[in-house]
Order: structure tokens, then C-alpha cells, then sequence
């Protein structure tokens, strides 16, 4: 039975017509009987940028969407188009969902939640005693505010911008005290894997619009676990590489889920199957896949 309550989401980002989220939030409503429909707002094609996110946010509310997911490059942009914040929001300084209600707009980040449960899943050993962070914009801030929250000793950060990482290292560094939270260079990566247990990838490299690999094949081992955010597409060169050269590895597939799940159960109020989401998503990949090689 279909429910007559009509649940209006959607997405901001650029590039995002592969995403898999209006699939997998409208698939996961219909299972529960919800009108749900979930809409790409795209600002590459529209000519917008990421400064103009808190105007679409606005007009997303007076346009009576319920909420909408916020990805690359908007999440920090999205800061400025919230009344309020979640905690973890405020803590990360990146917004990847917005709940419009009576409240206003309040910004959520289900990023590092999505994250957290994709390594304890994916990963279940991984050791955690010092992990480098290679992005330090939104995603950055969200897997290493999971990695501190799951306990990982020691993180050390790197970005394109030395400055930005840095920023992230200071805002989080005080909220684990018992934790060491660094940064470094970008030309420095190779030698900290070198003494690292694991690899993040939090940037945009690899997706499909922005091919390649931002990490030297020869500075993956056996001995260091990798874990890429990027999941369209799911192997990325990255993941391509650090399998061949005998790493634990991990998509970015069950983050997306994950973080897709408590966004949808934070628009709706109803909790979605995470189970049955991570079924559909491989479905949905595997037949993408199979039509690629047709």
C-alpha cells in the first residue's frame, strides 16, 4: 500500500548524472509503500557554481522539496544555507543533507557515519594505529572525523592545498585529545604511507569525470589497507592498483549506501533497510556493468 504523504528530495553537485541516488532513494521508498521522488539539481549544467548552493537551497525549500543531498564541490558552500547544524555537521565544517521542517534548514553530514559503518563491514581488521587522509574538503573531513571516532591513534592529513589541510588538522585535533591529528605536504605522501597502516582517499580523482589516480602505484604495498570514497566508478584506478599490488582494499560503494540510508531515514522518519539498499545498489552496478560489456 502506497502512502499519501508525497516525500520531494533531491541532489546538488556537479557532474552527478551517474549518481546512483535517485535510484537507490526511490527504489528503498517504494519498498516501504512512500511516494518518494528524488531529483538531480546539477549546477555544471545549469552554469552555477558552488557559491550560488545556499540560493538553491532556499529555493528548494520554497518550492516544498523536504530535503535534499548535498555532494561535491557544494558541501562546504552549503554551510551558508542552513539555519542550523547537526553536531557532526558543525564539527566538520561540510554539509552533505539538509532537512527542511519547521526548524528551517538544518545541515546533517551522514558522510562519516556512512563511512564509519563501511569499514567496520568492509574492513573489519583494518589496524587503525596511524591512517593518512588524502582530501581534506568535505569527504576529507568526514572520514576523518570517523577514523578519530573509531579510535584510529594517529591521523595524518594531505590536500593539494597544504592550508586546508591544516585547517581540518586544527579544527579536529581538540575534539580527540587523547589522538594524534597532523598534516603534510603533498609531496611527503609516499614517505608517510610508508609508515602508515591504512589510505583514504577522500578527493575527486578516479570518478568519472575526473579520471586517474592521485597516488603513486609504487607507494602501495601489501601491508597497507586502501579505502577510496569514489564509487562511480566503483573500481577506480586506485582500487585497480592497490588489489594488484596485494592491499586490503574498499570501495566506495557501502559508504554511499550507508550515508544514503540515514539521509533517507532523516527526510522521511521512517528507518529504510540498509540490507536491502545494499542489495540494490550491487544490482544496479552489476547490471550497469553487464551492459558496459555488452
Amino acid at each position: 500500500m502506497v502512502s499519501g504523504r508525497t516525500y520531494l528530495t533531491g541532489l546538488i553537485g556537479t557532474g552527478i548524472g551517474p549518481s546512483l541516488s535517485p535510484a537507490l532513494h526511490e527504489n528503498e521508498g517504494t519498498a516501504l509503500g512512500l511516494r518518494y521522488l528524488y531529483r538531480r539539481i546539477d549546477i555544471g549544467d545549469a552554469g552555477l557554481t558552488a557559491a550560488d548552493t545556499p540560493g538553491l537551497i532556499g529555493s528548494a525549500r520554497l518550492l516544498g522539496f523536504d530535503g535534499l543531498n548535498i555532494t561535491h564541490p557544494c558541501k562546504q558552500a552549503a554551510l551558508s544555507g542552513v539555519s542550523a547544524l547537526s553536531p557532526e555537521a558543525e564539527a566538520l565544517g561540510a554539509v552533505n543533507t539538509v532537512v527542511f521542517g519547521d526548524g528551517g534548514a538544518i545541515g546533517h553530514n551522514t558522510d562519516w557515519s556512512g563511512f564509519g559503518r563501511s569499514l567496520r563491514r568492509g574492513l573489519p581488521g583494518a589496524a587503525l594505529d596511524h591512517v593518512a587522509v588524502l582530501g581534506a574538503g568535505g569527504a576529507g573531513a568526514a572520514v576523518s572525523y570517523a577514523l578519530a571516532r573509531l579510535g584510529a591513534a594517529r591521523l595524518t592529513l594531505l590536500d593539494a592545498d597544504e592550508s586546508r589541510a591544516a585547517a581540518l588538522a586544527a579544527s579536529l585535533a581538540p575534539r580527540f585529545g587523547g589522538q594524534h591529528v597532523g598534516h603534510a605536504p603533498l609531496a611527503e605522501l609516499t614517505p608517510v604511507l610508508d609508515r602508515a597502516d591504512g589510505l583514504v582517499h577522500a578527493t575527486p580523482t578516479g570518478m568519472a569525470g575526473h579520471p586517474g589516480m592521485a597516488v603513486p602505484a609504487d607507494a602501495l604495498r601489501p601491508e597497507l589497507w586502501v579505502a577510496d570514497v569514489v564509487y562511480r566508478p566503483l573500481e577506480t584506478e586506485l582500487v585497480r592498483a592497490a588489489r594488484k599490488a596485494g592491499c586490503p582494499t574498499l570501495d566506495g560503494g557501502p559508504m554511499a549506501v550507508f550515508q544514503a540510508a540515514e539521509a533517507f531515514r532523516l527526510f522521511t522518519g521512517v528507518e529504510p533497510d540498509a540490507a536491502r539498499m545494499l542489495a540494490d545498489f550491487e544490482r544496479l552496478t552489476s547490471t550497469e556493468q553487464e551492459d558496459h560489456d555488452d
